[in-house]
């Protein structure tokens, strides 16, 4: 059975073509991750397939009654509830169906046989549906997904508004999780969940018997949940069976036959060309020459494997600093009330420290309280002398209005138009990207405009909140290979252990310094 069939789809964006003639079907049983570059279309994809855009050409097909719960990076948490209250509005079908059971019951009363019948078919129909959601046993079921993606630890009493970032997307994908969809979408579903929730989530997802589609550069999380992968480059998507490390493999083959196939073409085509320049002037060949032309012009060329712009960061390193870049002495995080305990410590020069720890404990918070743009609730911490950080924000929340460029340029008014270009170029983004309000951007893309405003300034000391964050895995690996190039002090903050783990001299368990209990 086919959950989802898109045929021969198109579609263009800002005079930018995203897909082309695309056709795709989603399988009972089928666990696709969606992968690509960044800015591929991915997201775009996806508001296709859920209405939210509407193709220039082609049909995009759901069968009747079915259920698609769908997680995008845009989503929003409505102000004034709490956690608990906003994961209860995942069974909301399920208390309309128990008011309409219960109004039943009233009815029945004053009714004759052949109604009394009908209603007792549908209060059955309704108690069968209930029993099979689990909607008897909600609280618990809320509990054990709220536990298994790390809202426990934050609790379920706790207002939404008082949130971070993190922690919304967390309480909207538990939400999600909760509806018990039939098709579930995903849109970077392990951004911002720690190691142990991301193996929770891949628990349930390897259980999930229905179908998901996952856009996904978290690869170790792919390879444990993907049983196929659509790759999507240059407008098309190609289908291939198994997780992916085996489409990588299958993918090299195919980019190496394609090549092979390609220069083959072009050698032939050399050597007819050469054969018709050469005769086509002289009457005894010029019909053999001819027969070559129509030979040539037959031929459906091979286009070359388009080559994607490669991303090259390079930070600049600044003046010495101080031995010491900042110093703690009993110092307590948070805003209203304690997040840790009283914690000292030392951030040595030139040392490369990574900070690990479930979301809520106050990772974030630890970086801006040393940066000192917030001050602790207690305890005293110290900068060093001759300090140049560059910080790294975890997420941008104002709509960005500006193009790239202008981004950049506004930051940078010294710098030549050229260099500006050059320098978002180097990021590995191409002239259309840069030219593109930032908003509009993928965030992969949107996240590369903010590393080379970065890279543009001297530092030495690099503080950095979640960077891998939707960026692909080309982007993810030359980021790495960056930062253990730099020559100067990192503290960085990330929730995926592959990333720091073989370069860091120290990882910091925020975990060792709560208040709250596990």
């Amino acid at each position: 059975m086919s959950f989802l069939t898109v045929s021969h789809v198109s579609h263009s964006f800002g005079g930018r073509q995203i897909l082309e003639d695309v056709s795709f079907k989603l399988e009972k049983g089928e666990h696709i991750g969606l992968v690509g570059a960044n800015g591929e279309g991915k997201s775009t994809f996806f508001d296709l397939i859920t209405d939210r855009l509407i193709p220039d050409d082609g049909q995009i097909s759901w069968p009747s009654k079915i259920t698609v719960g769908y997680l995008d990076q845009q989503s929003r948490l409505t102000k004034g509830k709490t956690i608990r209250e906003v994961l209860r509005t995942a069974f909301d079908e399920d208390f309309a169906a128990e008011q309409e059971m219960l109004e039943l019951y009233d009815k029945m009363a004053e009714a004759d046989e052949g109604a009394m019948n009908k209603m007792l078919n549908r209060v059955g129909e309704i108690q069968s549906r209930l029993e099979h959601s689990g909607f008897y046993s909600l609280d618990s079921r809320i509990e054990e997904f709220a536990n298994g993606l790390g809202l426990g630890d934050i609790g379920l009493d706790k207002d939404v508004d008082q949130l971070s970032g993190g922690q919304r997307s967390k309480v909207l994908l538990t939400k999600l999780l909760l509806q018990d969809s039939e098709i579930l979408l995903l849109d970077e579903p392990t951004n911002y969940l720690d190691v142990e929730h991301i193996h929770w989530l891949i628990r349930f997802l390897q259980n999930y018997e229905n179908a998901f589609i996952l856009i996904s550069h978290d690869v170790p999380f792919l390879n444990e949940v993907a049983n196929v992968i659509y790759h999507l480059e240059d407008c098309q998507l190609t289908r291939y069976t198994g997780n992916y490390d085996k489409f990588q493999e299958l993918y090299q083959i195919h980019k190496a036959q394609l090549e092979a196939a390609y220069d083959r073409q072009q050698q032939e085509v050399a050597r007819l060309e050469d054969f018709i320049a050469r005769n086509k002037a002289r009457v005894a060949t010029t019909g053999m020459a001819r027969s070559r032309q129509r030979k040539l012009d037959k031929m459906e060329l091979i286009e070359r494997p388009a080559e994607r712009p490669k991303p090259h960061f390079r930070f600049q390193p600044g003046r010495t600093p101080g031995r010491f870049l900042a110093e703690a002495e009993n110092l307590v995080l948070g805003y209203d009330a304690p997040l840790t305990r009283p914690v000292s410590f030392q951030l040595e020069r030139n040392k490369k420290v990574a900070v690990k720890g479930v979301n809520g404990l106050g990772k974030t918070t630890l970086l801006k309280t040393i940066l000192g743009e917030i001050k602790p609730l207690s305890g005293k911490i110290t900068q060093g002398d001759f300090l140049q950080p560059g910080y790294f924000a975890q997420e941008e929340r104002e709509k960005n209005e500006k193009t790239a460029l202008e981004d950049v340029w506004d930051e940078y008014p010294g710098l030549a138009n050229a260099e500006v270009r050059g320098a978002l170029a180097n990021c590995g983004l191409t002239t259309e990207h840069i030219t593109t309000k930032v908003f509009v951007l993928s965030g992969g893309e949107a996240a590369k405009v903010r590393l080379c405003k970065l890279m543009l300034r001297e530092v030495n000391w690099l503080v950095l909140d979640e960077p891998t964050n939707h960026l692909d895995a080309e982007a993810k690996a030359e980021l790495k290979k960056a930062l253990i190039e730099f020559k100067g002090s990192i503290l960085l903050v990330s929730h995926e252990p592959d990333f720091y783990e073989d370069w860091v001299d120290d990882i910091w368990n925020i975990e060792d310094w709560t208040t709250k209990e596990f």
